[in-house]
């Protein structure tokens, strides 16, 4: 997979964290694993992310709520401050409009969060953008869309990559197996 060379002012990542937590259904398949290929903490930790960031860039990284301590460690050796631990929060609803609530370790989750961290000094140009972001689930670990357009928002129409993508967006560079930009 050959990095991207280009600078952003944004990184939005949601990397494929890996369980090695048997609990979840007997066979790490059941989880993401079956869906997509996934990587170790020090894999994701490894990847030349600070490379890739503008002298002044904010990253949106989605996190797993049982490992925040891994999502503090990759935020960290991408050269990232972290600024919040719930920058978004995505309220999962299905396709009835029911809450929604899969596994979980104490409670049964039905959101995930996305934190926000920096690199030097950027700067929001919006501020109303609100941190909860109440959408149905799609495939596995797929992030509503609406969550991007809140970024140019709180951001501006600045560079902007998606790392792990798994689909291509209108304005956004892309990286990641599932957006076929590394085959």
């Amino acid at each position: 997979m050959e990095f991207p060379r280009k600078k952003y002012n944004v990184i939005y990542a949601d990397p494929p964290w890996r369980f090695g937590n048997k609990k979840t259904g007997g066979s790490m398949k059941s989880g993401a694993e079956a869906h997509y290929k996934t990587m170790s903490v020090d894999e994701v930790c490894g990847l030349p992310v600070s490379d890739i960031c503008a002298d002044d860039c904010v990253l949106f990284m989605w996190w797993v709520a049982s490992q925040p301590e891994e999502a503090l460690g990759v935020m960290e050796s991408w050269g990232f401050k972290l600024k919040t631990m719930s920058g978004f929060n995505w309220v999962k609803f299905t396709k009835h409009g029911k809450y929604d609530f899969g596994m979980g370790f104490w409670t049964r989750a039905g959101s995930e969060l996305c934190l926000i961290a920096t690199k030097g000094k950027p700067k929001k140009v919006s501020g109303s953008v609100r941190s909860v972001v109440p959408a149905p689930k799609k495939k596995h670990s797929q992030k509503p869309d609406r969550v991007r357009d809140r970024i140019v928002e709180l951001c501006g129409d600045v560079p902007r990559i998606e790392l792990f993508a798994r689909s291509r967006f209108a304005g956004w560079d892309s990286w990641g197996l599932e957006a076929g930009d590394n085959e």
